[in-house]
């Protein structure tokens, strides 16, 4: 039996590994070994060191970190809010489909309800259908709404074409 992952929050240490981590999963050549890839539809950074870091540094924003950098998630919580979102997810590309996606998945909905949060939203391309199923194997549905793709944005690199939207997903968390 093999060791159960550790699943931490991410320290201002961290933001570098995380960034390198970021872009392996979403963009570039080592994006195509795993099944997550953007890099089809988007060129250019994920995100930047700064809005990373900013990330890190906002107490709103939880970046959890799986193992030795093997995954990271974000969960954005408000206090007082019945809401998180969920966001930044990246497994390293080798290891993806291995199980480590399903534990931060798992941790950040723990970590949204140890803050009182009774709901799970994320933002997803429309356009990847495989990874919307892979979220609603999970609990999560498409709540009808969507919302446009943030063009010209800081950290969201440059997309391929000029129609994409976010398809908003959500789980409720129960209590």
């Amino acid at each position: 039996m093999t060791a159960p992952l550790t699943i931490r929050v991410a320290g201002a240490a961290d933001v570098d590994s995380l960034l390198a981590l970021v872009h392996s999963a979403y963009r570039g050549p080592s994006g195509r070994e795993g099944w997550t890839s953007e890099a089809d539809l988007i060129d250019g950074p994920r995100t930047t060191r700064e809005l990373l870091a900013a990330d890190v540094a906002d107490p709103s924003i939880s970046v959890l970190v799986a193992g030795d950098l093997l995954g990271c998630a974000a969960v954005t919580h408000e206090a007082g809010a019945s809401t998180a979102s969920f966001g930044l997810f990246a497994v390293r590309p080798g290891l993806q489909g291995g199980g480590v996606g399903s534990a931060l998945l798992a941790a950040a909905e723990d970590h949204a309800r140890e803050r009182g949060a009774t709901v799970m939203e994320m933002l997803v391309i429309d356009r990847r259908e495989e990874l919307i199923a892979w979220y609603e194997r999970r609990g999560y549905a498409r709540t009808g709404e969507s919302r446009p793709f943030p063009y010209g944005a800081e950290g969201v690199g440059e997309p391929r074409d000029d129609d994409f939207r976010f398809a908003v997903l959500a789980k409720n968390l129960g209590r």
